[in-house]
C-alpha cells in the first residue's frame, strides 16, 4: 500500500512539475513575441497623446497600458509614482488606454477631456480614488466618476463635448488599435524601455526599471 502511495505521489509530482514548466515557457514566449512585437512596432508604445508623468526626455520610458476600472491599475497608480520619485531624471510613465470594463471607455473619454483642459492627474486620482465606489463590473455606476472629476473643477459641460468629440473617439481608437497589435490582453501591461512583464508585482517592475535606468548611467 505504501509503495503504491508512493508511485502515485512521484506520478503527481511529475505531472506537477511538467504543467509549471509547461506555464513557464508558454509565459515567456508570449513575454518574448510581445517585446518582439513592440521592437518591430515601436511607434504604437507612445503616440502624441499620451499622458506623460516626468521628464519628457527621459531616457528610460515606463508604458502602461491601463483600465480606469481595474483594481490593479488602482493598486499599481502610488507604485509607479514612488518609481518616478525614485529616479526623477531618469524615468517617465506614459499612460495607454485599455478600456476593457464595462464603462470604462466613457471614463476614459472624461480622462481625455481633463487632459485637453490640464486637469489630468488630479481627476485621474480622484477617479482611482473612488474606483470602489463606481467601477462594479457588472453595474458600473458611471455618474459617480463624473461627480468625483467635477468635484476636483473640471468643468463639466467643456468635459462633455470633448469627450464625444472625434478627435477624443481617435485617441480612443488608436489605443485600442495599438494594444491589439502589441497583444495586450490585461491590464495594467507594462513595457520598461520595449520590454514586457507578464508575471510581475512591485519588486519586479521596480528592478526591471533600475536594470535599465542602469545602463543609461554607464
Amino acid at each position: 500500500m505504501n509503495t503504491r502511495k508512493i508511485a502515485v505521489a512521484v506520478v503527481l509530482g511529475v505531472i506537477a512539475l511538467a504543467f509549471l514548466v509547461g506555464m513557464n515557457v508558454y509565459q515567456r514566449s508570449v513575454q518574448q513575441a510581445q517585446e518582439e512585437k513592440a521592437s518591430q512596432q515601436n511607434d504604437r508604445l507612445v503616440r502624441p497623446h499620451s499622458p506623460v508623468f516626468g521628464p519628457k526626455a527621459a531616457p528610460v520610458t515606463i508604458v502602461e497600458f491601463f483600465d480606469p476600472a481595474c483594481e490593479s491599475c488602482r493598486y499599481f497608480y502610488p507604485i509607479v509614482k514612488d518609481i518616478l520619485k525614485k529616479h526623477p531624471d531618469d524615468v517617465r510613465l506614459v499612460l495607454r488606454y485599455a478600456p476593457f470594463h464595462r464603462g470604462s471607455e466613457q471614463v476614459v473619454a472624461l480622462l481625455v477631456a481633463a487632459k485637453l483642459q490640464n486637469q489630468y492627474q488630479p481627476v485621474l486620482e480622484a477617479i482611482l480614488d473612488a474606483q470602489p465606489q463606481w467601477a462594479d463590473h457588472g453595474m458600473p455606476n458611471i455618474g459617480i466618476a463624473f461627480k468625483v472629476a467635477q468635484q476636483t473643477g473640471l468643468d463639466m459641460d467643456k468635459a462633455a463635448t470633448q469627450a464625444q468629440s472625434p478627435e477624443t473617439q481617435a485617441v480612443i481608437r488608436q489605443d485600442m488599435q495599438d494594444l491589439t497589435s502589441l497583444g495586450v490582453t490585461k491590464t495594467p501591461t507594462f513595457f520598461v524601455n520595449g520590454r514586457s512583464l507578464l508575471n510581475f508585482g512591485p519588486e519586479q517592475l521596480a528592478a526591471l526599471v533600475a536594470e535599465e535606468v542602469a545602463k543609461v548611467k554607464k
